[in-house]
C-alpha cells in the first residue's frame, strides 16, 4: 500500500510540473544530534544514493571536528543525503528525520550535547522550504511539547574528515554504534 502511495505523490508531482522532467537526485541536509546516527538511519533509505557526514550553519569556511566540537563555529554536525526523488520524495525524507530524533530538545539529543548538536533542516530553494514547514506542522501533532527544529536556508555545506565518513558501517562494534546507533536501527526497522 505504501508503494502505491508513493507512486502516486510521484506522479502527482511531475503532473504538477507540467511536463519538465523530474531530476534525477535531490539534496537533503539534515541535523538530528550526531551525524553518525544521520547517515547511518538515511543510508539504508531505498532511493538514497549516498550520504555524506558534515557540517553547515556556521561561519567558519571548512571547519575541522575539533572546531565544531567547541560550538563556537555555529555549525552543526548534519548529513547531505543525496537521493532520486523518483524512488523517495522530499517529503519521505523528512517523514523518517521526524521519527530518527527527539526534535523538541535545544541543542540535545541524548548525551550529545552543544549547540553543533540541534536539530536543524537546511532547505535548498523556495520549494524544499515550504515542504519542510508543511512536513514540521504535520509531524507536531505526534509531539506533546513544541518542535523547536530550525529550518535554514543551506548556505555551505563542508564534508567531514574521512574517518567520519561510514562511521557506523567502519565501526559497528565501537562503544557510541552499539549504544545509541544500533538501538535507533531497530526503533525505525532499518536493521540490517
Amino acid at each position: 500500500m505504501k508503494t502505491i502511495l508513493v507512486l502516486l505523490v510521484l506522479c502527482s508531482s511531475a503532473i504538477a510540473q507540467k511536463g519538465k522532467p523530474m531530476p534525477q537526485s535531490e539534496k537533503a541536509t539534515l541535523g538530528t544530534g550526531c551525524f553518525w546516527c544521520v547517515e547511518a538511519v538515511f543510508e539504508r533509505l531505498p532511493g538514497v544514493k549516498s550520504v555524506v557526514a558534515g557540517y553547515a550553519g556556521g561561519t567558519k569556511p571548512n571547519p575541522t571536528y575539533e572546531e565544531v566540537c567547541t560550538g563556537m563555529t555555529g555549525h552543526a554536525e548534519v548529513a547531505q543525503v543525496t537521493f532520486d526523488p523518483s524512488v523517495i520524495s522530499y517529503e519521505k525524507i523528512l517523514e523518517v528525520y521526524w521519527k530518527a530524533h527527539d526534535p523538541t530538545t535545544l541543542n540535545r539529543q541524548g548525551a550529545d550535547v552543544g549547540t553543533q548538536y540541534r536539530s536543524v533542516i537546511f532547505f535548498d530553494g523556495e520549494e524544499q522550504k515550504a515542504k519542510a514547514e508543511r512536513s514540521k506542522t504535520e509531524a507536531q501533532a505526534h509531539f506533546d511539547v513544541p518542535i523547536i527544529t530550525d529550518i535554514k536556508p543551506l548556505t555551505e555545506f563542508y564534508p567531514a574528515e574521512d574517518y567520519h565518513q561510514d562511521y557506523f558501517k567502519n565501526n559497528p562494534n565501537a562503544p557510541y554504534c552499539t549504544f545509541v546507533i544500533k538501538p535507533k536501527l531497530k526503533k525505525l526497522n532499518l536493521e540490517e
